[in-house]
């Protein structure tokens, strides 16, 4: 079977699910864990650390952007 969508894109709505809904409490309170939960351990959650160090309301924006990107 050849697929020319990756199961992701074919599942994709712009629906919120409840785990959205979790993360985007996270991001506001910690938004580190916001972006850990959405893609793990990588170069997004290092930006946010640093992001979140610099200032707290661009580590929020930034959580919220990657939460939704995703």
């Amino acid at each position: 079977v050849i697929y020319l969508f990756t199961p992701k894109e074919i599942t994709q709505t712009n629906h919120l699910l409840p785990s959205d809904i979790c993360k985007i409490i996270l991001a506001i309170l910690l938004p580190p864990l916001g972006v850990f939960l959405e893609t793990g351990c990588g170069g997004d959650l290092l930006l946010n650390i640093l992001l979140t160090c610099l200032g707290y309301i661009p580590g929020i924006l930034h959580a919220l952007y990657i939460i939704f990107k995703y």
